[in-house]
């Protein structure tokens, strides 16, 4: 097979790989029985290098898609290749949602339980493998069942480590009964960081999903005024009876990559400034698709290509509620630098899991998009860095492309721990990544 070229969605940090599509678990025994080092790759939504392997093989999930009836309680077994949008279309018409979902539908099963994904209601439900049954796991050493009661130990070393102790094939998972395909929505506007942080903190709990976007660019008595957007499911009760149907196809598609530069201080800035007036500064109850709510950016197709051909950083940070003056700090050194963040999306987390290397703990999380290029955003991104692990926090693997294995080990202490998890499955290292090799996460 002909190498080919992969990269995140963020577009960087490009490797040449030799790509394979496995069809079933004997298939993918054979692969480890070459001897030759892989990792497993879904949709490509990693931002990162976490599903890319530079010189190694790469092996496709999406032919593992097959998708199982939905049992009168909500279960339903997935291939690892299935996406959301793929299981979406089947179990919304049937009142059956994810029960974590992150920003896009566009990710496979297999890849959310590898990055371990969150969404807007962790404060409240916790991550994805807060939700999954069971799950196969096929390793060097053979294929595997797991779950809370059979070798709970790679069950959860396996969550959120990016692939690394083996190839999921399929997965067990629990879902969430809906009535209808809407939400009921509050939204306020906030002039200031203070004001909505204090709103997320006192009011969350009222709530199964918040989420607040967050101006970086502005400075003073405005530094990160944002929008706060929160709400539930709607009952049939609330909205009239609206019919149940899946997500909608975007609507817009990104056709080539945007000239250089497009994305700067003051188009962002303009931008910010559109946003945040077009927002109501207070609105109760209004109805919303699940995907208006959820998945806005898909109706952009591509839309990573407007960040030109350099593509982008996005940097995820948490950390612990006493430390919450972190993300003020975050804010505060992105403003005065004037680097342009074009997206800042700060949610609350609720109380992680038994994963070593999961990324959620309970307190603050902000994730902040940003243009690749000047010579000011690598000191940035290393003053935040820094920040972080002073306030024993972390960065998500999922999203990174540019952090140092020494940060790492402050920011995911029980990574030894783990490491002796996927010795017993994979003693020769055969399953590595261009992030595993970049931060020392195997090997060891």
């Amino acid at each position: 097979m002909s190498p080919t070229t992969l990269s995140g969605w963020g577009r960087t940090n490009a490797s040449v790989v030799t790509l394979r599509t496995p069809r079933n678990e004997e298939e993918i025994l054979n692969e480890f029985a070459s001897g030759e080092q892989l990792i497993a790759r879904g949709l490509g939504r990693s931002y990162g290098d976490a599903a890319q392997l530079s010189g190694g093989v790469v092996l496709d999930n999406r032919a593992l898609d097959a998708i199982s009836p939905i049992s009168d309680e909500g279960v339903v077994t997935l291939g690892a290749g299935v996406s959301f949008d793929e299981l979406l279309a089947v179990a919304i018409p049937q009142g059956w949602f994810v029960p974590v979902t992150p920003g896009t539908r566009q990710v496979t099963m297999g890849g959310a339980l590898a990055a371990d994904v969150h969404g807007k209601n962790h404060h409240v439900d916790g991550s994805l493998a807060n939700h999954v049954l069971s799950m196969r796991l096929v390793t060097p050493e053979g294929a595997f069942t797991l779950s809370r009661t059979e070798d709970t130990e790679l069950f959860w070393a396996t969550m959120g480590a990016m692939g690394l102790t083996g190839v999921v094939t399929s997965l067990t998972l629990q879902m969430l009964a809906i009535e209808t395909n809407q939400m009921l929505v509050d939204t306020t506007r906030h002039g200031d960081l203070e004001s909505v942080m204090s709103a997320m903190a006192t009011g969350d709990a009222d709530y199964r999903y918040s989420v607040a976007w967050v101006d970086c660019m502005t400075r003073g008595a405005h530094m990160g005024r944002a929008i706060l957007t929160r709400g539930d499911h709607a009952t049939i009760e609330a909205v009239k009876k609206v019919a149940l149907k899946g997500p909608r196809k975007p609507k817009v598609t990104i056709p080539f990559e945007a000239p250089r530069g497009l994305l700067n201080r003051w188009s962002v800035r303009a931008f910010n400034e559109a946003w945040f007036r077009s927002a109501p500064r207070h609105e109760l109850d209004e109805t919303q698709s699940l995907s208006s709510f959820f998945y806005p950016l898909d109706g952009v197709a591509n839309w990573n290509l407007l960040y030109g051909k350099r593509g982008f950083v996005q940097y995820q940070f948490c950390v612990p509620d006493a430390m919450g003056d972190t993300v003020v700090d975050v804010i505060k050194r992105l403003s005065e630098s004037r680097v342009a963040s074009f997206l800042a999306v700060l949610k609350r987390f609720g109380p992680g899991n038994p994963s070593p290397l999961s990324f959620p703990l309970s307190g603050w999380t902000l994730a902040l998009d940003l243009p690749v290029g000047g010579d000011t955003l690598p000191g940035v991104l290393d003053d935040l860095d820094a920040l972080v692990v002073a306030a024993t926090g972390r960065v998500y693997f999922a999203k990174d492309a540019r952090l140092k294995p020494d940060q790492v080990r402050a920011m995911y202490p029980r990574l030894e721990e783990f490491r002796k998890v996927k010795s017993r499955v994979d003693p020769n290292d055969q399953l590595t990544s261009d992030l595993a090799r970049r931060l020392d996460l195997v090997g060891k």
